[in-house]
């Protein structure tokens, strides 16, 4: 789960997925979050998005921000953007066509091709932080099904 600093978007989609796996007793997959930059490497994730996730049952308190690198391509089939502009920079970073095969707008697993991002709620309100976590609780149910237990 990729997005820009790694304190928000991705870290929630972590530990949206991770809690999941967890609940259903399902092992053997790995999961991670990264950004882009480098503006937070070693932080925690937002306190408000923190809040939102143990609002709703998952803790992601243990994560930590770090950035993405060539070699998380070796470690990892799928690797999901949260908008185009961190898909773009990724795609920048990938070695060969395999590597960019991996990569893919998280999104579009809920409506295909339609390339819509998961929101940044960074600079907004609260509510922003509650919105990003529903749009990716609806498509980690659907990674599971379809890459998990497919």
């Amino acid at each position: 789960m990729v997005c820009l600093g790694n304190i928000c978007r991705s870290p929630i989609a972590e530990g949206i997925l991770r809690h999941k796996l967890q609940e259903q007793n399902i092992e053997g997959v790995e999961t991670d979050s990264a950004g882009t930059s480098s503006y937070h490497i070693g932080e925690a994730p937002d306190s408000r998005m923190r809040q939102t996730a143990i609002a709703n049952g998952v803790n992601i308190d243990d994560l930590q921000a770090r950035q993405f690198v060539s070699s998380d391509y070796d470690e990892f089939d799928l690797i999901y953007a949260m908008d185009s502009s961190n898909y773009n920079n990724m795609i920048t970073l990938a070695r060969n066509k395999e590597d960019k095969s991996k990569v893919k707008l998280i999104l579009n697993e809920v409506n295909a091709g339609a390339n819509n991002a998961v929101p940044d709620p960074y600079y907004g309100g609260d509510e922003g932080f509650q919105h990003v976590f529903d749009l990716l609780d609806v498509a980690t149910d659907i990674i599971i099904e379809k890459y998990v237990k497919g």
